[in-house]
């Protein structure tokens, strides 16, 4: 009786949880109840994917879990497999230098895309001609 009376609570912050939740343009309120099974649902899946992929980790004789770990670990469960993968980054590519580190350019960014440097130098610019 002890025991049922004593609740615990989940790793992540409730609150953050909820606020992800509330990203869906669909979801106006959130019952406490849900809002706590959400996160005990995402912290054991989050847990069991460490595990499948410290597993992967272990079989390739590696101390740090990688990308590549966790696709492999994914892979093996068909049921996560079916909606995890498609999202997931796909593994990088081996790079072949055939260059020197000095020759080489930045790639230019995709069309309608703006660099993160453009976004901090527009309030220098600002304040510079101020």
């Amino acid at each position: 009786m002890a025991e049922e009376a004593a609740t615990t609570r989940p790793e992540f912050p409730i609150g953050r949880v909820k606020k992800i939740m509330k990203l869906d343009k669909d979801i106006n309120k959130i019952n406490s109840e849900a809002l706590h099974l959400i996160t005990y649902s995402t912290e054991l899946f989050l847990r069991f994917l460490a595990e499948k992929s410290s597993v992967v980790t272990a079989e390739n004789k590696r101390k740090t879990i990688n990308l590549d770990h966790l696709r492999t670990a994914v892979k093996r469960h068909q049921p996560t497999s079916d909606f995890l993968l498609d999202s997931l980054p796909l593994p990088a590519q081996p790079v072949r230098n055939t260059k020197s580190v000095s020759d080489k350019k930045a790639p230019a960014p995709p069309v309608g895309t703006r660099r993160i440097d453009d976004f901090f130098n527009k309030g220098k610019a600002k304040v510079d001609s101020s």
